[in-house]
């Protein structure tokens, strides 16, 4: 599987932003982790491959929102109201079965989000 991100950039806080990852195959969960300066990665949402059921960190509920379109095998992650701790690396990433947010089985490039105070 092969995972393409893209959408990252400077954005000041309060304003939003959304990310898409292009997938080789659109027959997975997917979903986003992230990865701060000087920080462990963590996961930050994810989607069922139907679509039907959606998981997020619990400190970006109401802000993120994940969804994906299997027609075009893409999964999006529209953020708003960002906030400076926002700022990391975004990952796309995909699991063969199950949803776990400790790791995943695929992963894209990262695209940077940085978020201006």
């Amino acid at each position: 599987v092969q995972l393409q991100a893209s959408g990252g950039g400077l954005v000041q806080a309060g304003g939003s932003l959304r990310l898409s990852c292009t997938a080789s195959i659109s027959t997975f969960p997917m979903g986003w982790f992230r990865q701060a300066p000087r920080k462990e990665r963590e996961f930050v949402a994810a989607i069922t491959w139907s679509g039907d059921r959606t998981h997020y960190l619990d400190s970006v509920k109401g802000r993120f929102t994940i969804s994906r379109d299997n027609a075009k095998s893409t999964v999006s992650l529209q953020i708003d109201n960002l906030k400076p701790e926002d700022t990391a690396v975004y990952y796309c990433a995909a699991w063969t079965f199950g949803i776990a947010r400790t790791m995943a089985d695929y992963w894209g490039q990262g695209t940077l989000v940085t978020v201006s105070s």
